[in-house]
């Protein structure tokens, strides 16, 4: 599951799981079953004024008539939370524009699975299909307290492969002695904000880049642009033009001037759906979504974000 036709869903229930936390049953408009999907897997709602977020399935019927996706209110974010809970409910309509995985499970024979706040709503999906495999998972769930968490109910199901934690009760979450030292066949899942994100990641630095899978919501912090972040030329191969990209425009902006549209949708660098192949040159990238070794690679560009440290690129576009 890479992508797929937009299409309309409805919304059939709305339900508030948690202090600022409201999840979403949608079904689609044309009475249609969704497509196949797996845990990990995020709905693109295109909502008004050009808003394009994000917000990852936590379950769905066994038929695959209905999905379910839970939003966190961010007051500070860019309107695509408030809309959702201020301004929808049962009976409206919203556009998808895809549905995606970039944070499938992988094969492992040990699943550590380590949530913060909203980002227990995709790890909630593996959970339930590791424990309906019969595999070895164990949850460590953090929040600011208990009010604040979503989905303490459903979780509580798991017994003691859910280790819950409010910072109020509990303090910081232990990383270190919840995902030990690395192993053969055990791999760890972080979802949640990016403090949460980066001590799993210098926790787990010296482990195989596999053995460690990250979602982010929002893009981590970067380094400046290096002073030559001018303008630089790229060539869209398949589309047979070449573009100049300035200083304060990307690529995708500049190509879709040009008549080629590179799909899209956070305009950040951390949803992964502007991914696309380098065909030559060195690109700066200024993406929160592609793992060192990918980056070290230079074989794909965010070019929603990312820049080039060449003077010219060639894009598969």
């Amino acid at each position: 599951m890479t992508g797929t036709t937009p299409f309309r869903i409805r919304v059939v229930d709305v339900a508030a799981e948690a202090e600022g936390v409201k999840s979403f049953g949608v079904v689609r408009c044309d009475g249609e079953a969704f497509p196949y999907w797996s845990p990990g897997a995020h709905l693109d709602l295109a909502l008004p004024e050009g808003l394009g977020r994000q917000y990852s399935l936590c379950g769905g019927s066994a038929d695959g008539m209905t999905l379910r996706f839970a939003v966190l209110r961010e007051p500070a974010g860019r309107g695509g939370s408030r809309f959702l809970h201020e301004a929808v409910a049962v009976g409206d309509t919203l556009e998808v524009a895809a549905l995606r995985n970039n944070f499938p499970l992988v094969e492992a024979d040990r699943y550590l699975l380590v949530a913060g706040g909203i980002g227990i709503t995709p790890l909630l999906a593996m959970a339930r299909q590791l424990e309906s495999q019969g595999r070895d998972w164990t949850l460590l769930y953090g929040g600011r307290n208990r009010a604040s968490m979503a989905f303490l109910e459903p979780l509580a199901e798991f017994g003691d492969r859910v280790i819950v934690r409010p910072a109020d009760e509990c303090g910081l979450l232990d990383i270190a002695g919840f995902l030990g030292a690395d192993a053969p066949g055990k791999v760890a899942y972080c979802c949640g904000p990016e403090p949460l994100i980066a001590a799993v990641e210098a926790h787990c630095a010296d482990w195989p880049e596999e053995a460690l899978q990250l979602e982010r919501f929002h893009p981590r912090m970067q380094a400046a642009p290096p002073a030559a972040a001018g303008s630089f030329l790229v060539e869209l191969r398949q589309s047979g033009i070449t573009i100049e990209v300035p200083a304060d425009r990307t690529i995708a902006d500049v190509a879709e001037d040009a008549g080629v549209y590179i799909p899209r949708s956070c305009n950040e660098g951390t949803c992964g759906t502007c991914i696309t192949k380098v065909i030559e040159g060195l690109p700066d990238h200024r993406d929160s979504f592609l793992r060192p070794k990918q980056r070290a690679e230079n074989k794909r560009i965010m070019p929603c974000c990312s820049r080039s440290l060449s003077a010219r690129l060639v894009l598969d576009v």
